[in-house]
C-alpha cells in the first residue's frame, strides 16, 4: 500500500494531532506523550542510530510535531542538517515559530520527506490508529517504513507501542505492534543489521535499521 492510498488515514491522524496541539500547546502532551522525561528517553533510543560524536550528518524527522527532536539534537551535536516533516499544518506552524532563525533546520507540511538524508527518525507515528483495523494499519506501517528506507542513506529508526503491554492498560484507539514481527520485517526487507530495543522502561520498543557501511 502506497502513501497515496493512505490519504484517508493521514487526514484523520492529522486532525487528531492538530486537536492535541490546540488543547495542550507546544508541549509533550501536545504531541500525545505523557511528559518531557519519557520524551527525552525515547529520543535517546532513537538517536542511537547516529554514531557517537558524528558531525555534519543530515536527518529527516518524520512526524516532527513542534520540533522537539531538533532541540534535543542541538544539545548533543554541533553540526547537522535537519528536515522536519509533519502532516499537520498547525504542527509545522508551531515548529517554525519555535525555531525562527535556525539555519540548520527547515520544516515542511507533508507525509514524506522531500530529500534523502543520512538518517531518518520517526517517533510515535505508528501509535494512533483511531478506528482503522489491525490489518489496514499494518499496511500503513509497512508503507511508511518503505518511505523511511527510501529517504535514508545510512539508516533509520522508529518506535512502536508494544503488544507486550499490560492488557488492562491498552486503549482501543491505539495500535500495539508485535516487536518480533516488526523486527523480522525490517531484517528481511531493509538491512542485515537491525537492533530491537525493548529495555528502557516504557510500554514500547525502538527499532534501529543500519544499512551497509553506516
Amino acid at each position: 500500500m502506497t502513501q497515496e492510498k493512505n490519504s484517508s488515514i493521514i487526514s484523520k491522524v492529522s486532525e487528531y494531532y492538530t486537536n492535541k496541539l490546540l488543547q495542550h500547546g507546544q508541549t509533550p502532551q501536545g504531541v500525545d506523550w505523557n511528559g518531557e522525561k519519557s520524551q527525552i528517553l525515547r529520543f535517546d533510543q532513537l538517536c542511537r542510530i547516529i554514531p557517537p560524536q558524528m558531525a555534519g550528518f543530515s536527518l529527516n524527522d518524520l512526524g516532527c510535531g513542534y520540533g522537539a527532536l531538533l532541540d534535543y539534537l542541538q544539545n548533543k551535536y554541533s553540526t547537522f542538517k535537519y528536515v522536519g516533516v509533519d502532516i499537520s499544518p498547525e504542527m509545522i506552524k508551531a515548529a517554525e515559530q519555535l525555531h525562527v532563525g535556525s539555519n540548520q533546520a527547515r520544516f515542511i507540511e507533508s507525509s514524506k520527506p522531500d530529500t534523502i538524508a543520512d538518517y531518518s527518525i520517526a517517533s510515535g507515528i505508528f501509535n494512533v490508529r483511531l478506528q482503522e483495523s489491525d490489518a489496514k494499519w499494518f499496511d500503513y506501517v509497512q508503507a511508511t517504513l518503505d518511505l523511511l528506507d527510501k529517504s535514508s542513506r545510512l539508516g533509520f529508526s522508529f518506535n512502536c507501542l508494544t503488544s507486550y503491554s499490560d492488557e488492562e492498560k491498552k486503549q482501543d484507539y491505539l495500535y500495539y505492534s508485535d516487536p518480533c514481527r516488526i523486527f523480522d520485517l525490517c531484517k528481511r526487507r531493509y538491512a542485515r543489521d537491525i537492533a530491537l530495543l525493548h529495555d528502557y522502561g516504557l510500554y514500547e520498543f525502538t527499532i534501529l535499521v543500519r544499512k551497509t557501511g553506516s
